[in-house]
């Protein structure tokens, strides 16, 4: 991955050689088709991907109730190693692990699992780098190398799945509940894949995952096209905008799709998602210190918001290598907190877990050294 001269927005990802064929790329219908056509029984397709989804099985030793001559044809068929590990970093007692993996072709991304009393979130990534290019945030700062396939996706929440089954995460076995689109990569500009991605989590075993709608998250910079193609779905999920300023002449700076899509028509299709669904919109905001955390951005945000069904999710800024910016005052934070309140507007500031494993929001660059 290269950087990317400020400003650039990528929105076509390069064309690369594809992944290979997996299992959760496709429908139960599609994965029976595909075995019908190499000649083997079209309904080991359900059994193989009750292994995968429900059991979280990936060693072919463990299917028993497949013949043992047919095992090895299956999992070439359905099941090829689409990610490989390089590293794995632990925060929090062991509770938030961050996994480095290299994808087929060499590219690189990252997704976190953080464990929580009450549930469990896989933050995944969606592309391979990013074409954004806000200026804070290490990912789109490195360029976009790809997108990802709708089962490189879907296999990093497996993959937590299964650490969290086999008890590798203090806490005993346990399983993931949530899901958020936040790693790397803008989910929207790789919209076939993501919303693929949704079905396959959503959908009950052996067909996927069975992980409630209601706890997935989609983040976008504003792509409002794709808001609006999102809200005709039909689908439960929890859109989440990164906005990062209240004020045009600010967010074209921070977020450069303001640009492309200015702060009223991203806040536009946002209210329009949330009556279609009755879901609240999250509403992203990192605070940068004299930047963006001034008062009157904070009355004007509040303006914004008053009324809508929302949640703003304040973040300290989390450092990246070289950045000229870093979090707040704790004291204007604790302001802007105030002001959203007192236009009657939920807010939380969000937990900065995994910032000293770069794990935490902004922080995924997917370097290997």
């Amino acid at each position: 991955m290269s950087a990317q001269k400020p400003g650039v927005l990528v929105f076509e990802a390069p064309r690369r050689g594809k992944p290979p064929r997996h299992l959760a790329d496709l429908t139960l219908a599609e994965r029976k088709q595909v075995l019908t056509d190499v000649g083997l029984p079209g309904f080991r397709a359900a059994q193989l991907s009750k292994h995968y989804f429900d059991r979280l099985e990936d060693d072919p030793q463990g299917w028993t109730d497949i013949p043992l001559t047919q095992r090895e044809q299956l999992r070439q068929a359905m099941l090829p190693t689409l990610m490989t590990p390089v590293r794995e970093l632990t925060a929090d007692q062991g509770t938030t692990r961050k996994t480095l993996w290299k994808l087929h072709d060499g590219a690189l991304v990252e997704s976190v699992l953080m464990r929580y009393p009450d549930r469990t979130t896989m933050c995944v990534s969606s592309q391979a780098g990013c074409g954004m290019n806000c200026p804070f945030c290490a990912t789109g700062q490195a360029g976009l190398t790809r997108n990802m396939s709708t089962a490189e996706i879907v296999e990093q929440v497996v993959a937590g799945a299964r650490t969290l089954a086999r008890g590798e995460v203090p806490g005993g076995p346990g399983r993931v509940s949530n899901v958020v689109f936040m790693g790397m990569g803008e989910p929207l500009a790789n919209y076939r894949a993501v919303i693929s991605a949704v079905h396959r989590l959503i959908e009950p075993a052996p067909e996927g995952l069975g992980i409630s709608q209601r706890h997935i998250t989609v983040s976008t910079v504003g792509l409002v096209p794709a808001i609006e193609r999102l809200t005709a779905e039909n689908l439960n999920v929890t859109l989440a905008v990164s906005l990062h300023a209240p004020d045009d002449e600010l967010r074209d700076e921070l977020v450069p799709v303001n640009t492309r899509w200015n702060v009223g028509e991203v806040l536009g299709a946002a209210w329009d998602y949330a009556g279609q669904t009755g879901r609240r919109v999250s509403i992203e905001y990192a605070l940068i210190k004299d930047i963006n955390d001034q008062a009157w951005r904070a009355d004007l945000l509040g303006k914004r918001l008053k009324g809508k069904l929302v949640h703003v999710n304040l973040i300290p800024l989390n450092p990246t290598p070289g950045s000229k910016w870093t979090a707040s005052r704790p004291e204007d934070e604790a302001a802007f907190v105030r002001t959203l309140q007192a236009h009657g507007v939920p807010v939380t500031v969000r937990d900065t877990r995994g910032r000293e494993i770069d794990g935490a929001c902004g922080q995924l660059a997917a370097h290997e050294d």
